[in-house]
């Protein structure tokens, strides 16, 4: 049973107005204290003598100082959860198996960090070095095989410290069966080296145990409003404008249809599930589909465009024509790429 806040039936717009630190939302008591246990549950079956601290901030991260995972807020209450939702659309983390995806790659820098993996050669030699500056965006190769595929967006060739958090996490997933899925693939060669290494330091203490909680909740004077706004921004990416003749394509502007459907009615209806099955294959974040809509939309009313035929034949025809959009700015050498985490 989620704890009762007095906050939890405000609305939006008063919700927003609070600052974190006014949330006072932990991880007591919450299915978040499930995933960390079983979490722990799989290092100590794997040897692994480290069981990392969490707490609850403003979203997910590691400290490069010390072994322990940050917990975005809004997973700890549901009312929190619907904001994130209508703010942005997804909730990451929000369910069980994608929570522990995430915990896993999280656990992955808390053991680089407590045995201070990275310095070691071989690590270095097959990750790259950790002292390599973050990028701010980064632009992946969806074909590469020299990466595990995790989290979205091929997040490990985003940074050294990343592949390996990432590679780390595919490793101890259960029954992840890595080594069929990723045979023939070059990262299988990083993969057989975090389990010998694991096995190595299995039982070992670590070497890093400072228990510290970098930008804690109660500690954040920033406003929920200006964290969506700033979140918001980021993933407002400029897709190509050009969807004229694309949508004169699927959609009539012929007169003689004037009493069928509107087009920007019928992508209106199906906005959801197309921005779902996108994002699923394409890996975009489903706010930035969202911004495309919106446009796509705005066109075909100005367009005076109509929906006739088959709504399954046209909503396969759209969700072809706004994958084809999709992809081809994900390889635009235009297109600034994703904040690295």
């Amino acid at each position: 049973m989620p704890r009762r806040f007095a906050w939890n039936s405000l609305p939006d717009s008063e919700l927003l107005q609070l600052r974190f630190k006014d949330l006072k939302v932990t991880i007591a008591r919450t299915w978040l204290e499930r995933c960390l246990k079983d979490l722990h549950d799989e290092l100590a079956e794997r040897g692994l003598r480290i069981r990392p601290h969490a707490w609850m901030s403003n979203e997910w991260f590691s400290p490069d100082d010390s072994p322990g995972i940050a917990i975005p807020f809004y997973l700890a209450h549901p009312r929190l959860m619907r904001l994130e939702r209508k703010r942005m659309i997804d909730v990451e983390g929000g369910t069980v198996a994608e929570c522990m995806r995430i915990l896993r790659h999280e656990a992955g820098h808390v053991v680089q960090v407590a045995y201070q993996l990275h310095r070691r050669r071989r690590w270095r030699e097959l990750f790259g070095p950790s002292s390599r500056r973050y990028p701010r965006y980064y632009r992946p190769n969806p074909a590469s095989r020299r990466y595990v595929n995790h989290l979205p967006l091929w997040y490990a060739q985003s940074h050294p410290d990343e592949d390996f958090a990432e590679t780390f996490a595919v490793w101890l997933t259960p029954r992840s069966n890595w080594r069929r899925r990723y045979v023939r693939w070059p990262a299988l060669k990083k993969l057989q080296y975090v389990d010998e290494l694991m096995a190595e330091i299995a039982g070992q203490k670590p070497l890093v145990t400072r228990r510290l909680r970098v930008e804690p909740l109660s500690q954040l004077t920033q406003t929920l409003a200006e964290h969506y706004e700033k979140k918001q921004a980021h993933h407002a990416i400029d897709y190509p404008k050009i969807y004229d003749r694309d949508l004169r394509r699927i959609f009539s502007a012929d007169p003689r249809h004037r009493r069928s459907p509107t087009a920007s009615a019928f992508l209106r209806r199906n906005r959801a599930k197309i921005r779902q099955l996108v994002s699923k294959w394409t890996g975009e974040y489903e706010l930035t589909l969202d911004s495309v809509f919106d446009d796509m939309i705005g066109r075909c009313r100005e367009l005076k465009l109509r929906a006739v035929g088959s709504e399954r034949q046209l909503r396969m025809e759209f969700i072809v024509l706004l994958t084809a959009k999709t992809v081809h700015s994900l390889y635009s050498p235009s297109r600034r790429q994703w904040l690295a985490l």
